[in-house]
């Protein structure tokens, strides 16, 4: 099972699933999604807890997100370049998704760092969904945590191989 967390802003959209959830049981760990909207275009970022990893799509159907989740996730990992076994495990450990709220600050505080980017990444008035990907790598080159020891700071295009491995 995978938790998708959910921030205030897409409470109606994604109503709790229910009372206290545990962690997620995939190597990915929970997954936080947020709405922004870069030149009057809504988009969902979500960032997974294990590995800060991004995925930055169009805010279509989003109350379908939970039913579309491993789907994205298994195209992402797919740009990233893991082996066909190891995303097959991942997706396969997703087929149970609960929606719970944010339980995590300091992942929703790199939610927010990466909404912040993602407008310096696309210019205004000359960008499509096609673009969405070249953002998500240059997000995952981003290092986190790395106000700490070096040892504590992650790259997220690195942490997810290495987590899936």
């Amino acid at each position: 099972m995978v938790v998708l967390r959910r921030t205030r802003k897409l409470s109606a959209l994604l109503p709790d699933s229910g009372a206290v959830l545990p962690p997620s049981d995939t190597a990915l760990g929970d997954w936080y999604v947020n709405r922004l909207v870069v030149d009057r275009q809504p988009l969902l970022l979500l960032v997974s807890s294990a590995t800060l990893l991004p995925i930055l799509i169009p805010a279509r159907v989003v109350r379908s997100l939970p039913d579309r989740l491993a789907g994205i996730v298994e195209a992402r990992l797919r740009r990233c370049g893991i082996e066909a076994s190891v995303i097959r495990a991942e997706i396969k450990a997703m087929s149970s998704v609960a929606v719970g709220s944010t339980v995590d600050r300091s992942v929703l505080g790199i939610l927010v760092d990466f909404a912040k980017c993602v407008p310096f990444h696309l210019e205004s008035g000359q960008w499509d969904e096609r673009m969405l990907p070249a953002v998500e790598a240059r997000l995952a080159e981003t290092p986190c945590y790395a106000s700490g020891p070096d040892r504590g700071v992650i790259f997220p295009e690195r942490k997810a191989p290495e987590v899936l491995r």
